[in-house]
């Protein structure tokens, strides 16, 4: 990273881009579009100063993916001044949505930054928030590239965030400071993910063991991986200790990926795209990830264009795609945004990487879930959709479903077939129940 003499030496060459917090914000008029640098690469300072206009801004819409750290403008007392677009609900702004006080755009990962570029979705302001440039002038966008880059590209205004703690990531992922109209000098770690929310009780983390140990035993030598953050992708990275030049094409990376690299588990040798590179979009997690891949020539940062096209997934022979889900019916409908009429998360790239991994030679998309949740008293493996939830993988898309009772694989396989497999896998408690419903409704 840079120490704070660059910092002195980028004042002086670029001195009257560099701004107050306030100064820097007060662009932003009434009416406007602002796109905010989500994760943890999330600009606090400035849009602590956005916020702190509030009661002078009116109809400000404000949009970005998962954000880490608070949300202010999505608070009720907001209401009318900012109004939050998530492309992806985290937890600081799903209240928000379930209030009706935010909006939630469903879409593919993939497609967010064509509504850019296209001009369907015109951005007034940007807030980013970067490492400081080098020799030539370039910032990296440090730990997400992920769709910033399309918003900085067509925003009428950019306001970054220079901070030497930004890790200094390589790839397609620099912005030049020609194009940053207004910077502002900050010295501060960047924003952790927190723990993982809820408490696990130790019968509960069996059961991300047996479906991580699952998952693995599908993984070959010198497959290419999509595994993003949560339980099960940790689970599965513990079973992954043995296998050879495995590669990584995926929308982000969490800590998991540090032990995999160093161990040499992770080569990336054997890809057919970009082999020798661990191709990321964006990191989630701890400061040793940051640390990790700072000027690190091992990962290539790429926009969610490149990252998550299906076409782009579909070159790397092998892939394994695994996402997880909130339920699955005996059709095989896949509901992984939604629990009934709340909206708890969106799409990701959960689909396109499901149908990227399903055109790869030899690839596997993979469905991993509990097969119960809120302590064993709900199947998640369901005789039908609940009322109000929305389909994020279709019938058609899947292919793999994993519970810790087991592997099953619906692709090509009819409405029986499926309802057969699923109550394989489904908690021994509810297979009675399933069954019933499906001979019922003959399935059976």
């Amino acid at each position: 990273m840079h120490d704070n003499t660059m910092i002195s030496e980028m004042t002086k060459k670029y001195g009257r881009k560099f701004v107050s917090a306030a100064e820097a914000v007060s662009v932003i008029q009434s009416g406007d579009r602002v796109y905010i640098h989500p994760g943890c690469a999330v600009p606090l300072v400035l849009v602590d100063a956005m916020v702190k206009r509030w009661e002078e801004l009116h109809d400000v819409e404000v949009c970005h993916l998962l954000g880490v750290g608070e949300a202010a403008y999505a608070r009720a007392e907001m209401s009318g001044h900012f109004r939050h677009n998530a492309f992806f609900i985290g937890k600081n702004v799903r209240q928000a949505v379930c209030d009706g006080r935010a909006d939630f755009t469903p879409i593919f990962l993939s497609e967010i930054p064509a509504l850019f570029y296209g001009g369907h979705y015109p951005i007034e302001v940007a807030l980013i928030q970067v490492s400081p440039p080098d020799d030539h002038g370039y910032c990296s966008f440090g730990v997400g590239v992920e769709c910033t880059r399309a918003a900085t590209d067509v925003a009428k205004i950019v306001v970054a965030q220079v901070n030497p703690h930004m890790p200094r990531t390589l790839g397609d992922c620099f912005i030049h400071m020609n194009r940053i109209d207004y910077c502002v000098d900050t010295d501060a770690p960047l924003k952790e993910l927190p723990q993982l929310e809820g408490d696990v009780t130790p019968e509960e983390m069996d059961v991300y063991r047996q479906i991580g140990q699952q998952v693995a035993s599908l993984v070959e030598d010198g497959s290419t991986l999509q595994l993003g953050i949560g339980r099960i992708p940790d689970a599965t990275v513990q079973y992954l200790k043995d296998r050879k030049d495995l590669g990584v094409h995926s929308e982000m990376v969490s800590d998991g990926i540090i032990p995999l690299m160093e161990d040499g588990v992770v080569t990336n040798l054997r890809k057919t795209l970009l082999p020798g590179k661990t191709v990321t979009s964006f990191v989630l997690g701890s400061q040793k990830l940051f640390d990790f891949v700072d000027n690190n020539p091992a990962f290539e940062f790429r926009p969610s264009q490149f990252t998550n096209d299906p076409f782009t997934i579909a070159r790397n022979n092998n892939m394994i795609a695994v996402n997880s889900a909130i339920e699955v019916d005996l059709t095989g409908q896949v509901v992984a945004d939604s629990v009934g009429y709340r909206f708890y998360s969106g799409f990701g790239g959960q689909v396109d990487f499901m149908r990227g991994a399903a055109k790869s030679e030899g690839g596997k998309p993979i469905i991993a879930l509990p097969s119960t949740a809120k302590g064993g008293t709900i199947s998640r493996i369901t005789t039908h959709v609940r009322e109000g939830a929305g389909i994020t993988t279709s019938r058609g898309d899947v292919h793999y479903v994993i519970t810790e009772h087991g592997i099953v694989n619906l692709h090509g396989r009819t409405i029986r077939q499926r309802a057969e497999l699923l109550i394989g896998i489904a908690h021994p408690s509810f297979r009675e129940e399933l069954e019933a419903f499906a001979k019922e409704h003959h399935y059976l």
